[in-house]
C-alpha cells in the first residue's frame, strides 16, 4: 500500500493531484476540513468525469466523523442527537472523567466536537473504523491536512493502519484554522515544521515535499515577495513579472475599492466594509483572483514598513501568506486606516 503525505504549497495543484488519481475502477474516500474545499472538490469531480460518481465519497471532516466513523458503532450505545459545535464547553465536561459519558456531550446528548476523535479511541472502535474503511474503498485522500489538530490529529494516526493507499495532502504555512481544541493536546503541533514531519514519519509515511513545491497560480514576483518577507519557501511555474505596490493616494485606493473584480481581503471583520471583500483566512481555498488588495492592520503595516513581517505571529504571518497566494496578478498593500471609511 502507498502510504504517504505530500507537503504542498499555495496554488501548486493540491485539489488537482487528488482528482488525477481518482479513477472509475478503484473507490476512493475523500475528506476535507472547510465547506469551501468540499464545493471544490465535488465541482473538479464532476468536471472530470461529468458527474458525481458513486464510487468517489467526498466528506467535510465532521460529516465524515460523525457519519461515518461514529454512528455504526457507538450511535445506539450513547444515543446522541448531532455536534455541539460551540468553542466553550460547558464548565461541568471538564470536572467529568474521560470514562463517562458526559465527558463527551453535553446534557441534550449533542457530541463535543473537539472530542470525538478521543471517544472514537477510548472507545476501541477504530480498528472497526478501519475495517469499514478497508470494505468501501480502496483510496483514502485527506486534504486540509495542515487544519487538523486536537485529538483528530491524533486519530490520524490510527486511521493510517487502515489497508488502503493513503494520500494526505496539505501546506503547513496555511494552518489558520484547527479542526478542534481540547486543553494542551498538540498545543505545539504546527510551532515547529521539522517536528511536525517526524509526526508523519512516525506514522510510517513517505514523506514528500518536492512534487507540489511550486505554484501554478502565483507569479514569480509574488513567490518571490513571499519567499523573502514571510519565510516560506515558494516558488512558481511561471516566469511571468506581475508587481506588488503599496498604495497611500487616496484616488488610488478609491479606484481599488470601488472595482468589484479585485477582492478586498482584511485581518478581520471584512463584512463590516462596503466592498467586495473577505478575511485573510477565510479566503483559503479560494483560487480565481486576478489582482488582490489587502488591507494591512495597524501591526502588519509596522512590521511591513520596518520589514519584519516575518517576526508576526504564526496565525497572523500564516493568514497573510493565504492572502498573498491568492493572487494570480498584481498584489495591493493599503493601509487600514486609509479605507476606514468604507465602513457601514
Amino acid at each position: 500500500m502507498d502510504k504517504r503525505i505530500i507537503f504542498a504549497v499555495a496554488g501548486a495543484g493540491k485539489t488537482t493531484t487528488i482528482i488525477n488519481k481518482l479513477s472509475l475502477e478503484e473507490n476512493s474516500l475523500i475528506v476535507t476540513y472547510t465547506e469551501n474545499n468540499f464545493i471544490n472538490l465535488k465541482k473538479k469531480v464532476i468536471d472530470k468525469f461529468g458527474y458525481l460518481p458513486t464510487n468517489i465519497k467526498i466528506y467535510t471532516y465532521f460529516n465524515f466523523l460523525y457519519s461515518f466513523c461514529y454512528r455504526p458503532f457507538l450511535s445506539n450505545k450513547l444515543k446522541s442527537k448531532g455536534i455541539y459545535f460551540e468553542r466553550e464547553l460547558p464548565e461541568y465536561s471538564e470536572r467529568v472523567k474521560d470514562t463517562k459519558h458526559l465527558h463527551y456531550r453535553d446534557k441534550t446528548n449533542r457530541l463535543y466536537h473537539n472530542r470525538i476523535a478521543k471517544l472514537l479511541v477510548k472507545t476501541n472502535v477504530v480498528e472497526n473504523i478501519n475495517e469499514r474503511i478497508e470494505k468501501y474503498f480502496d483510496n483514502m485522500f485527506v486534504d486540509e491536512i495542515q487544519d487538523f489538530g486536537g485529538h483528530d490529529f491524533n486519530l490520524l494516526n490510527f486511521l493510517t493502519q487502515a489497508n488502503v493507499n493513503i494520500n494526505f495532502v496539505g501546506d503547513f504555512f496555511q494552518h489558520t484554522f484547527d479542526t478542534s481544541k481540547d486543553g494542551n493536546v498538540n498545543q505545539n503541533l504546527y510551532k515547529d515544521l521539522t517536528k511536525y514531519i517526524k509526526r508523519f514519519v512516525q506514522m510510517g509515511l513517505i514523506i514528500d515535499t518536492e512534487s507540489l513545491g511550486k505554484s501554478y497560480r502565483c507569479s514569480s514576483t509574488i513567490c518571490n515577495f513571499v519567499k523573502q518577507k514571510l519565510g516560506v519557501n515558494i516558488e512558481s511555474h511561471n516566469d511571468n513579472t506581475t508587481n506588488v505596490f503599496f498604495i497611500e493616494e487616496v484616488t488610488r485606493i478609491k479606484e481599488l475599492f470601488e472595482n468589484n473584480s479585485i477582492v478586498k481581503l482584511f485581518y478581520q471583520n471584512s463584512n463590516k466594509y462596503n466592498c467586495f471583500s473577505m478575511n485573510w483566512g477565510k479566503s483559503k481555498g479560494q483560487d480565481h483572483y486576478n489582482d488582490v488588495c489587502i488591507v494591512l492592520n495597524p501591526t502588519t503595516l509596522k512590521k511591513y514598513r520596518d520589514d519584519t513581517l516575518l517576526e508576526l505571529p504564526a496565525s497572523t504571518r500564516n493568514k497573510l501568506y493565504v492572502a498573498c497566494t491568492r493572487c494570480r496578478g498584481n498584489l495591493y498593500l493599503v493601509d487600514e486606516k486609509l479605507v476606514r471609511h468604507y465602513k457601514n
